[in-house]
């Protein structure tokens, strides 16, 4: 049966940090998996999620399923950190699921059920995932304008010209903050454009936010996404605990649905159940039960808030120290953008050649195109990394 089947791609993301894994060389850096890493290289259990995990050791009282939906007081307490608990907006539910692609699965399932002509508009460029999930739902994807790569800032006006050409059989798939790869974001005043846009040309907004808190903070990351949210009468959201939480290899997410009424709401929700019952049935409980149990907390919740605080600013850090190097290493403002980017990402521009030397002469590691990942660079290499970088790339 299988003797014809071929071999999958490998992936751009995870196949490299197996080849530096494997790198025998002492010093190298990887940067391209995406996960924060402290001072000594290690991704941490937050100090929140640890006595959240010792609360729920004591008075767990069961391993049962808990349902298709997942823990309900999880999504509550979710759609309440997404849209704020000063929402007017009544007709928000949401479905608990394995990680935040997870949910953007789910969600493209549910958009194919409806429309299957549907396409989905990514950024150029996107999250390396977003397109393969949607086509694997049956959705068309197409792209919209998004980064200047020579400005290494939005290029606002061509991708703002592009979705007002837009309709009925039009999905905007918007990063919520911190975009990934490039690390640029939209302005408040793109997403009051994109709003009006919306709401006059009927498109969908699908908002992936994976990284809420790790840009300007907590509530300021979502202000641009707050605003559509209250003025649309339908969008979908993905949501991910996995960076924010630092709740990785529990694969702890949510799809969040609105629409015009809450009934109608409820019977998408029950679609994407049904959608979910014939392929995991339930997502694992582990890690939403730790997000539930902190963010109901007043003391967790603020100890968490801390927490991602404080890796948001050493992130920032990083980034004013590199780009600092850089220009005291090539005498030029070349790459001031990496201080200016949000998140853990910034696309540096890059070419394959380039990486391959980064890779086989510096043991340096960065997905193609450039993107790096901040939030995994200690102090200690910043120095190296900028000399490695203008040895390649200085102009």
């Amino acid at each position: 049966m299988f003797a014809d089947l071929l071999p999958a791609a490998k992936d751009p993301i995870l196949s490299q940090s197996f080849i530096c894994q494997q790198d025998p060389r002492a010093k190298k850096l990887d940067l391209g998996i995406g996960v924060y890493r402290n001072e000594q290289g290690v991704t941490p259990v937050l100090s929140s999620v640890k006595k959240a995990e010792t609360q729920l050791l004591a008075t767990q009282g069961s391993k049962a399923y808990v349902g298709l939906a997942g823990c309900e007081r999880f999504n509550n307490a979710m759609i309440t950190l997404l849209l704020g608990r000063d929402s007017t907006r009544t007709e928000v539910v949401g479905v608990q699921t394995p990680g935040g692609s997870g949910a953007l699965r789910l969600l493209a399932d549910v958009i194919a059920l409806t429309n299957p002509n549907a396409t989905v508009w990514l950024s150029d460029l996107s999250y390396a995932n977003h397109a393969p999930i949607m086509k694997s739902a049956g959705l068309n994807v197409a792209y919209y304008p998004y980064f200047d790569t020579i400005s290494k800032t939005v290029n606002e006006p061509a991708m703002l010209d592009t979705i007002a050409k837009l309709g009925k059989n039009d999905v905007v798939l918007l990063h919520g903050c911190c975009h990934n790869p490039t690390g640029a974001d939209l302005s408040y005043a793109a997403w009051q454009t994109i709003t009006d846009m919306t709401n006059a040309q009927g498109f969908l907004p699908f908002i992936d936010i994976a990284y809420q808190g790790f840009g300007r903070g907590m509530e300021e990351d979502v202000a641009g996404f707050r605003y559509l949210a209250e003025r649309v009468p339908t969008y979908l959201v993905a949501s991910s605990c996995s960076k924010n939480v630092g709740l990785y290899r529990e694969r702890t997410g949510i799809a969040v649905i609105a629409s015009s009424s809450l009934a109608q709401s409820e019977c998408i929700k029950s679609r994407i159940m049904e959608c979910a019952r014939s392929t995991y049935t339930m997502p694992p409980d582990h890690g939403a039960a730790i997000v539930r149990t902190i963010l109901e907390d007043a003391s967790l919740t603020a100890e968490w808030l801390t927490e991602v605080t404080q890796m948001r600013e050493r992130v920032q850090s990083v980034r004013t120290s590199l780009a600092s190097a850089l220009r005291s290493q090539t005498g030029t403002h070349q790459f001031d953008f990496i201080e200016q980017h949000q998140g853990m990402f910034s696309v540096i521009g890059t070419n394959d050649d380039q990486l391959k030397r980064l890779r086989e002469d510096h043991a340096v590691y960065l997905v193609g195109g450039g993107r790096m990942n901040l939030a995994g660079l200690q102090e200690r290499d910043v120095e190296y990394l900028a000399e490695c970088l203008t040895s390649v790339m200085a102009r």
